[in-house]
């Protein structure tokens, strides 16, 4: 059964990526979640490069406990939009890779609009 599930989410992010498409001034906020760890990057899909990146393996990342939770997701958030901010961006198009919004990709949204990142 996970087989499907993993399958029908990759469809959902296929769906997705045709639509959504990050520029130089907009770049796209990719969400990647495991049991274990999130990790997001802001993408400039014209030129192929991740302008920025936070994920909760990071060896700086403080956090106590399970690092792939809800209070993880939202300081990955905010880490990601401080090193954005200081590449001089603000304005992203989110793209959830086919998670609901819900639970951790929720509040890694939440966590980057209150640092100041625009969806």
């Amino acid at each position: 059964m996970a087989v499907k599930t993993v399958e029908a989410r990759e469809r959902r992010h296929e769906r997705v990526r045709d639509k959504v498409k990050g520029t130089a001034e907009r770049p796209r906020l990719s969400v990647r979640r495991s049991l274990k760890y999130i990790y997001a990057q802001l993408i400039d899909d014209t030129a192929g490069n991740t302008l920025a990146a936070a994920s909760s393996v990071e060896k700086n990342f403080a956090h106590e406990g399970n690092r792939g939770n809800k209070a993880a997701a939202k300081k990955v958030g905010v880490l990601l939009a401080e090193r954005a901010g200081a590449k001089g961006i603000k304005k992203v198009v989110f793209d959830r890779s086919g998670y609901r919004y819900h639970g951790a990709v929720k509040e890694l949204a939440e966590g980057a609009r209150e640092a100041g990142l625009e969806f």
